[in-house]
């Protein structure tokens, strides 16, 4: 509790001179960061959507072989089915032998008849089994060899994306703490602030020095009243046209 309580005073006792340095320290830290995100360029999206195309033909593949298990499992039923009909037709012939009267005859000739039909029945379905089991198959077939195709991409664009990430994680790793550090001095409010105007602009800036007295996110003039303001830096001043803070152009050339 004693550290927050450090911290808070640490808060209150900045000047706005000191928070307007802190701001304009914070957008050089994380301008740097940006630099890095752009160097890696669209690799880490591609990355992500290699992963997620990946995702989606293995799991296409595994309905698809398990479509085909089902289908065979179809077959051999039917199978079964037909040899159970050949069972019951050598019956009957069998019993044919030893009827008693033509009724009876023409009753396991019907038994007979309607086996031969579930046979037949049976075997067009095994077909139609085939053939759908055919086309899928052809499908796992394509699909694998697409993401054979698609998980060497990825091993590259990962390759080249952790080559990237290696050469500046360090460093990127040092930006982050400082841009932390740097959070941590301000207000909440202020930091929050800062945070929203970023988010909203375009070109991450959210804190911009005047220049050719214009502002130098927009470009919009500022008015001269405006710009002694923001040299006095007495107060914490936005553009009213962007809403970025506005800080003295002398900032970017002073040492800290």
């Amino acid at each position: 509790m004693a550290k927050e309580k450090m911290k808070v005073s640490d808060i209150t006792e900045l000047t706005v001179e000191e928070k307007l340095r802190a701001l304009f320290d914070l957008q050089s830290v994380d301008s740097k960061i940006d630099d890095f995100k752009r160097l890696r360029g669209e690799l880490p999206l591609e990355v992500q959507d290699l992963e997620d195309e990946i995702a989606g033909l293995q799991t296409r593949i595994q309905n698809f072989e398990e479509e085909v298990v089902k289908q065979n499992e179809s077959i051999n039923k039917k199978r079964n089915e037909i040899k159970e009909s050949q069972t019951l037709i050598k019956k009957y012939t069998e019993q044919q032998n030893n009827v008693r009267n033509n009724r009876e005859f023409d009753s396991l000739s019907k038994e007979i008849e309607f086996q031969n039909l579930e046979i037949e029945l049976c075997e067009k379905r095994i077909k139609e089994y085939t053939i759908k089991i055919k086309d899928k198959q052809d499908i796992i077939d394509e699909s694998k060899i697409i993401l054979d195709e698609r998980t060497a991409d990825l091993d590259n664009k990962r390759n080249e994306l952790n080559s990237i990430t290696n050469e500046t994680r360090k460093e990127e790793e040092e930006l982050f703490e400082k841009a932390e550090k740097i959070h941590e001095t301000l207000d909440e409010r202020l930091s929050n602030a800062y945070k929203k105007i970023r988010a909203n602009a375009r070109n991450g800036l959210a804190v911009v020095s005047v220049q050719r007295d214009a502002c130098g996110g927009c470009f919009n003039k500022i008015p001269p009243q405006r710009q002694l303001d923001v040299r006095s830096r007495k107060k914490i001043i936005v553009c009213e046209y962007c809403g970025r803070i506005l800080v003295d152009p002398e900032m970017e050339t002073e040492i800290k």
